[in-house]
């Protein structure tokens, strides 16, 4: 048995041809359960008979780009009969975009390997494009810093023979592709482009006997083109190097095509193009995250779903806005979409919950669906209160219910003008969401934060002890405070044991952190995705990503650094009718430690005078939900944690 297929493969892609019925030149084979045939010879064996075996590759990006075109032709009336032909592959802007590395969905070109290679080689043709496709790959990819260097004029380009100028002189005398290979053999050796190919597969596939008959060949057609066999041996040896690992130029100018097609819309109709990426990426809410990061960075404003004007898709509305995809909220479906697209075709714009869930089909959206529209804002339009709509979607689903068993009923009074019909209920206010709740539940909806930051929520406060936003972060052997929102921990296993990656964010950008295993022991517990930390460590230049690192010492919650760094906690009320409210509020939330909490400041005032009270013995734990509790006391935004501005680091390095 051994050497024998052990079961049955089906390449996705592969298409036999044969000039006659496919059952006169091989057996074929169904798969149980199917009625699709396949040749029960392997793709080996199916070339040794003679049929031609196509590999056919299915491309998202030739979607992307269908789909950008007709938002183009939708958008600008200029230019309504715009084809993808129409693109040229001089563009100047497309290649300024690339040599920059920012390619961020631009195919082929994406990855962060790729992004610094052009920003090395600063492409400026097409050929360029091409060759970089080709060369990105293991093995080949040696030759990069080469050919980079060779292109901006820093290494010499030097032929073993003048007639290999014309083969070689577009990727800087370096062989790149297979073609290049063959016009060698036949320019060089004298072979046939036939033989050439032969030749070509013969260094591929590497079998001694036959490199050793091509040698001959070779250095005797070099021989009558007055070449010396040692330099046909040079040469030889060169092509036998770069068959190995040649790629197929046709393959990679098609490929290559589709880059500068990709990036030519990416640089002159960005919200057309990046709305057509996000579209098809519509599921996968990683890549909708960098999707939207980098259009905002390109200055698109990405506007929240909306029940009122949304679809399934994501929708370019001017040349600078994308509206988010219905189609992109978590829990919804296809189907739950156009009925609400229905629906509001059909009767105009939504002016209630009730309204949405009386005049939506009711078999194609349930309360699922109701629930992750608000927490998403579709609704925002309607009701920016998202508390009370998603309190009152039960309600509006039996209204909704009521409404339909009402429909098929007839009276006998129905001709007469009708005051009596079920008056939709009104929804129970509820006390809005804080922005931190809001952004959370947003997160469940829609799978990341978008209509603003969870850093945003108490930004004032940690820029008066941690200034400097983390993209500004500078390399410094002093000890700084950094805060962030946690959105990605990875544990490593280190040169010096287990240390965590912990990537903060802030309104500014992205920085990696690293603990080390010493403190990662007893800080394990705080690092949790979403939560707000504050770091204290050094910044060190990391040579490895020309960025930041960022060694952390200690790790603190919110409510740990107000607790160290803060003062006390300051009130200011309108006079108080009783101390009754403020005293249940420094019972309940008292700090169970000496040094865990911070004094109460109260300032008065009442009738024209002031007062300022500090009440020294009463500590409170310094946590959101103290405050909470103080604000529903106090005046307007008078309720705030006093910190001794810079002297509030010094004290932190005393600690």
């Amino acid at each position: 048995l051994e050497g024998l297929p052990r079961n049955i493969g089906m390449h996705a892609g592969g298409v036999l041809i044969a000039p006659g019925k496919l059952t006169d030149f091989c057996p074929l084979y169904a798969q149980p359960g199917s009625t699709d045939a396949v040749s029960q010879y392997d793709k080996d064996d199916v070339e040794a008979i003679g049929l031609v075996k196509f590999d056919f590759l299915g491309l998202a990006t030739l979607t992307i780009l269908e789909l950008a075109a007709q938002h183009i032709r939708r958008n600008h009336p200029d230019r309504a009969g715009f084809q993808l032909e129409d693109i040229p592959l001089d563009d100047a802007a497309s290649y300024q975009l690339m040599a920059r590395g920012d390619t961020v969905a631009v195919f082929q070109l994406e990855s962060r390997g790729m992004q610094g290679m052009l920003r090395e080689a600063k492409p400026d043709r097409f050929e360029d494009i091409i060759a970089l496709v080709a060369l990105y790959r293991p093995g080949p990819m040696d030759l990069i810093p080469s050919f980079c260097q060779r292109k901006a004029g820093a290494e010499t380009i030097e032929y073993p023979d003048p007639r290999m100028e014309a083969v070689l002189r577009e990727t800087y005398g370096i062989m790149v592709y297979q073609e290049q290979v063959m016009q060698v053999a036949q320019v060089i050796g004298g072979y046939s482009l036939g033989g050439a190919d032969l030749l070509r597969r013969a260094m591929g596939k590497k079998k001694p006997e036959e490199m050793a008959k091509h040698r001959g060949i070779f250095g005797d057609g070099a021989a009558k083109n007055g070449i010396e066999a040692d330099k046909a041996n040079e040469i030889f040896d060169l092509m036998e190097k770069f068959a190995g690992y040649g790629f197929n130029k046709s393959h990679a100018a098609a490929y290559a095509l589709l880059a500068v097609q990709t990036a030519w819309l990416k640089a002159h109709y960005p919200a057309e193009f990046m709305a057509a990426n996000m579209s098809i990426a519509l599921d996968d809410t990683d890549k909708l995250k960098v999707l939207v990061d980098d259009a905002r960075a390109m200055g698109l404003k990405v506007v929240p779903p909306d029940v009122n004007h949304g679809s399934w898709r994501f929708d370019p509305i001017d040349a600078h806005t994308i509206r988010y995809a219905l189609g992109a909220i978590k829990g919804t479906g296809r189907a739950a979409i156009e009925a609400i697209v229905e629906a509001r075709e059909a009767d105009g714009p939504f002016v209630s919950l009730m309204d949405f869930a009386a005049r939506v089909d009711r078999t194609r959206i349930n309360r699922r669906v109701l629930e992750a529209l608000v927490r998403a804002g579709a609704f925002d339009s309607v009701d920016p209160n998202r508390a009370t709509l998603l309190a009152g979607v039960g309600i509006a689903v039996e209204h909704a219910a009521q409404c339909a068993e009402h429909a098929g009923q007839g009276g006998l009074f129905d001709s007469l003008p009708d005051d009596s019909g079920a008056a939709a209920p009104e929804l129970e206010p509820q006390p809005p969401w804080d922005l931190r709740q809001r952004l959370a539940e947003e997160k469940v909806a829609i799978g990341f934060v978008l209509s603003g930051h969870l850093f945003d929520a108490h930004a004032g406060e940690v820029r008066r002890f941690a200034p400097r936003p983390l993209a500004e972060l500078v390399e410094s052997r002093e000890p700084q405070l950094i805060a962030g929102i946690v959105a990605a921990v990875r544990i490593v296993q280190g040169q010096r044991g287990r240390v965590a990656i912990v990537t903060l964010e802030d309104r500014s950008g992205t920085l990696e952190t690293v603990v080390n295993e010493r403190l990662l022991d007893a800080v394990r517990g705080l690092l949790a995705d979403d939560e707000l930390l504050v770091l204290q460590g050094r910044a060190q230049a990391d040579r490895f990503s020309g960025g930041v690192r960022f060694n952390v010492d200690a790790v603190w919650t919110l409510e740990q650094t107000r607790a160290r760094l803060g003062r006390r906690i300051r009130v200011r009320v309108n006079g108080l009718a009783s101390a009754a409210p403020l005293l249940e509020v420094v019972r309940s939330h008292a700090a169970t430690d000496d040094d865990g909490g911070l004094p109460l400041e109260v300032e008065l005032a009442r009738g024209g005078a002031q007062a300022t009270l500090r009440l020294e013995k009463w500590r409170l734990r310094p946590g959101d939900d103290t405050l909470a509790a103080l604000r529903a006391l106090a005046l307007e935004s008078g309720v705030q944690i006093v910190y001794e501005g810079a002297d509030a680091r010094a004290q932190q390095q005393h600690h």
